[in-house]
């Protein structure tokens, strides 16, 4: 028997996972939610573009769930045994850069900025570089093309650079203090492995291609010139950052003695590269050309892999095309919604309709699965949190048309569930608009776990059916599958991915369905929903919303 761990961070908390490598079954599992700041995350109230997290946390989530997932396995199987562990591997948020000092330790630990958020590591969904984002795509239209080309042709507030330069403008102290700036998916491999010092570490394909405009086409990172040309100190930062980036079946190293011994496991075992959770939730949701594997949670990421080989067009809008970013030997290419669960936490935690037990998720769904398509007369944009797919527009931000003064709490619940099911028909319809079919779609998430109105509007809006991941914890799989390919054939792993997928992977008997007549309904609800969609979201929208409430209210008779 042969074992790996995959660890999994995500917006709120760690997952630690520990699989048999040869059927993916999955033998224990713990979780860990960060201590710092709220659900674990620093906020500002003063800016709701700011969000960070404690280094330390992540640390810390190291510890108390890889013990607490062997601990489980042990209880499972009394002849399990930590030398069987052949391999981990590590998936995190992105992008989701640390300023570390020259032996790769975050600022945020040190006595002079202990308190300072800007010396954490800033978390994905941070926009307070949205004014940065929107100056660099300025000047890359203007003289490097090529730099967006790869990555939808606008860059985001969500992305590395924009994150480093606001830091620089805003908090030049700590922008000095760093040495350099590490994603969080290279940091916690580094650890692990003693390899922390930035001119050591090996860094990630799908972090460096797919949020640092990093590609070999123009000798990887942005020309130090251009980034000089929005401050010479970012420029000179570039020769402190990295030239070369690895896949996730390289290994970053091996696990050190030091922690070996913190987690009760054997020094030596190989640990992959690190990836973002949504890339390796992807693999560990069987992704294979013209399978779209959609990653539902606090948001979205929509993945799709296309062979190497390929000719493959630049795709507007989305968030990168990457050689090898989620499988080796093929082109990763990314897209997503950046609030989708949190859209209905807003309305559930902040809103609170009803009360707490009228108001909850639970009750909320119980009554909107009772209503038809297009039965509230409403209808909203899904941009609580901006818009990261297809516009790529941060300063966008949410809508709700069509109420009356009957509207009910859950038909806007159920209204927030099918813009978000608008969007992510959107993504799909962008990606085959440029050549790349989608024959299958896989979800995984909580959300599309437990919440099968959801997947039902989903499938009614698409008109494609809905399949979900066998794994409820599939980045941590993937995670899993990629300690497995590091661990080598020879270690009783395998050769390569699409060996592990074979092996580990599976989807769910549940299947979702589109409904006829739901979709002939929801079709005319899109129409309106794009009508929204490109005048609220673009320059060059010339039409006129005077129809969209009367349009609604025609709807809702008709059902």
């Amino acid at each position: 028997m042969s074992y790996t761990i995959g660890l999994d961070y995500g917006t709120n908390s760690v997952r630690a996972l520990l699989v048999d490598v040869t059927n993916g079954n999955e033998l224990g599992t713990a979780v860990y939610e960060y201590e710092t700041g709220e659900a674990g995350i620093i906020l500002d109230s003063a800016d709701h573009n700011l969000a960070r997290q404690n280094p330390a946390d992540y640390l810390k989530g190291i510890e108390v769930t890889i013990q607490a997932a062997i601990a489980q396995t042990r209880k499972a199987d009394k002849n399990f045994d930590t030398n069987q562990i052949i391999g981990i591997g590590i998936d995190t948020t992105g992008s989701t850069p640390i300023p570390v000092d020259e032996n790769g330790s975050p600022l945020s630990i040190l006595e002079s900025f202990k308190d300072n958020p800007n010396a954490c590591a800033w978390l994905w969904k941070d926009h307070t570089g949205h004014a940065e984002a929107a100056e660099i795509t300025e000047l890359a239209q203007k003289e490097h093309p090529e730099y967006l080309a790869k990555c939808g042709g606008t860059y985001s507030s969500e992305w590395f650079f924009s994150k480093v330069l606001h830091c620089l403008r805003t908090d030049p102290a700590v922008f000095d203090a760093a040495y350099s700036w590490v994603e969080c998916c290279d940091y916690i491999p580094a650890v692990l492995t003693d390899t922390a010092k930035p001119d050591v570490i090996k860094r990630s394909r799908c972090a460096a291609g797919h949020k640092a405009m990093f590609n070999d086409q123009w000798g990887g990172l942005p020309a130090k010139d251009f980034l000089a040309k929005f401050d010479p100190r970012l420029g000179e930062l570039r020769d402190r950052l990295y030239e070369e980036t690895y896949t996730v079946e390289t290994q970053a190293g091996t696990l050190t003695e030091q922690w070996a011994q913190k987690l009760g496991l054997p020094a030596g075992v190989p640990v992959a590269v690190g990836a973002f959770d949504a890339h390796l939730g992807a693999v560990g949701s069987g992704i294979a050309p013209g399978k779209l594997i959609k990653i539902i949670g606090t948001s979205t990421c929509d993945m799709l892999v296309s062979e190497s080989g390929r000719e493959l067009a630049d795709v507007p809008g989305i968030c990168g095309i990457v050689d090898g970013s989620i499988l080796p030997g093929f082109f990763g290419l990314e897209a997503g919604q950046s609030a989708v669960g949190d859209i209905f936490n807003w309305f559930v935690n902040y809103l609170q309709p009803g009360g707490e037990k009228a108001g909850s998720h639970e009750a909320l769904t119980e009554r909107a699965v009772t209503l038809k398509p297009g039965q509230s007369g409403l209808l909203a944009l899904d941009w609580n949190n901006g818009n990261r797919t297809i516009l790529v527009d941060q300063r966008l931000t949410g809508l709700l048309v069509g109420q009356t003064l009957h509207t009910r709490p859950e038909e806007i619940y159920r209204a927030l569930i099918e813009a978000t099911a608008f969007g992510a028909l959107t993504i799909i319809n962008r990606f085959e608009e440029y050549g790349v079919k989608v024959s299958e779609v896989i979800n995984c998430g909580g959300i599309a776990e437990k919440n099968p109105l959801l997947m039902q509007i989903y499938a009614d809006v698409t008109g494609r059916q809905m399949n979900i991941s066998r794994s409820a914890q599939s980045c941590a799989l993937g995670s899993c599958i990629a300690g497995a390919v590091v661990a080598g054939k020879k270690a009783e792993g395998y050769d390569n991915f699409s060996e592990a997928q074979g092996a580990m992977c599976g989807i769910k008997d549940t299947t979702y369905k589109p409904v006829p007549e739901n979709h002939r309904l929801y079709t005319k609800l899109y129409a309106l929903y794009k009508q929204l969609h490109d005048a609220f979201g673009t320059t060059d929208y010339s039409g006129k919303l005077a129809n969209i409430m009367k349009d609604l209210l025609d709807i809702k008779d008709s059902v």
